[in-house]
């Protein structure tokens, strides 16, 4: 049955299949990208053959035997080594380093090169676990076991950071967001075709707030202060994550209920006196062990997943 249509219906109709079109195009776009990275992954989702990681302590393991790199306190037994190793690249580099921050993914740092410069243009996978020292993870446990003292049972670390009117601490994780950004925005660059994954931190203290001290030497109700600062340190590296066309890998849901505070059996991450071979407040192998199965959970459910 004809039906007369008028001149602007005729537009309109033209209008939306243009645009039917342009969102056929995106979405064959969309399709052939995928097809591309999963031929870049071997057939039937066999490993990437070229892996780079980048990042700080918690991606280099200090003290966790094997160690292999003095300078950078670098072992063969982090979450990145662990992850080449199940994944069987070919071709495997590790450049993280102890003390890193995102500047050093453009300087040298002791005898390691700038970290930047393992990407190459035929990376398959970059890992990029970074921030902490940005934001002065250091620092900020010796300033706040420091405190506790004044206050055992108060915030005197939350009291200090907040001195000013606003959260210090906060403010830091902001100023970091475009440093990460931008790192990520230098790895498309050298890499394009890769894939890459930018990967949280573990849980370091109690989730549900509690304390431990003298173990961990802070005041009872920084313990829930430091929690969530930890916690907005991980969702600003999810979100610059998702802005720049990286994965997100979370550490700290696997590792709730495994932190500093816990039995020795029990931890994965070690308190500020050891008693695995780890650095203090840092991953222990079976902590650097867990990361790296949530990192291969994530590679093995393809890219775009945060």
């Amino acid at each position: 049955m004809m039906h007369r249509t008028r001149p602007g219906g005729a537009i309109s109709k033209r209008r939306t299949a243009i645009t039917l079109a342009a969102l056929s195009s995106c979405a064959l776009a969309v399709g052939f990208t995928g097809t591309a990275s999963a031929a870049a992954g071997g057939v039937h989702g066999t490993p990437r053959s070229t892996y780079v990681a980048l990042g700080d302590s918690y991606t280099s393991g200090p003290l966790i035997p094997t160690q292999v790199d003095a300078n950078c306190a670098r072992s063969d037994h982090n979450y990145p080594s662990i992850t080449a190793r199940e994944r069987r690249v070919t071709s495997f580099t590790d450049v993280s380093c102890g003390g890193a921050t995102t500047a050093e993914m453009w300087q040298a740092q002791g005898t390691n090169g700038p970290q930047l410069e393992a990407v190459k243009r035929d990376t398959d996978l970059v890992t990029l676990q970074i921030g902490g020292n940005d934001v002065g993870f250091g620092s900020i446990i010796g300033t706040c076991a420091g405190l506790s003292a004044k206050d055992l049972a108060g915030n005197p670390c939350q009291q200090y950071y907040g001195a000013s009117g606003y959260d210090q601490l906060t403010v830091k994780i902001l100023q970091t967001a475009p440093k990460v950004a931008r790192v990520l925005r230098e790895v498309h660059s050298r890499a394009p075709h890769a894939r890459v994954v930018v990967v949280g931190y573990p849980d370091l203290l109690p989730d549900d707030g509690t304390g431990c001290y003298p173990d961990v030497p802070f005041a009872a109700k920084d313990f829930s202060y430091l929690r969530d600062t930890e916690k907005r340190l991980n969702l600003m590296l999810r979100a610059v994550a998702l802005l720049n066309r990286a994965d997100y890998v979370d550490t700290y849901g696997p590792t709730v209920g495994h932190d500093m505070c816990t039995a020795p059996a029990d931890r994965w991450i070690e308190p500020l006196r050891p008693t695995a071979p780890a650095a203090p407040a840092h991953p222990n192998a079976k902590g650097e062990e867990v990361m790296a199965q949530a990192l291969l959970k994530t590679l093995s459910r393809g890219a775009g997943h945060h």
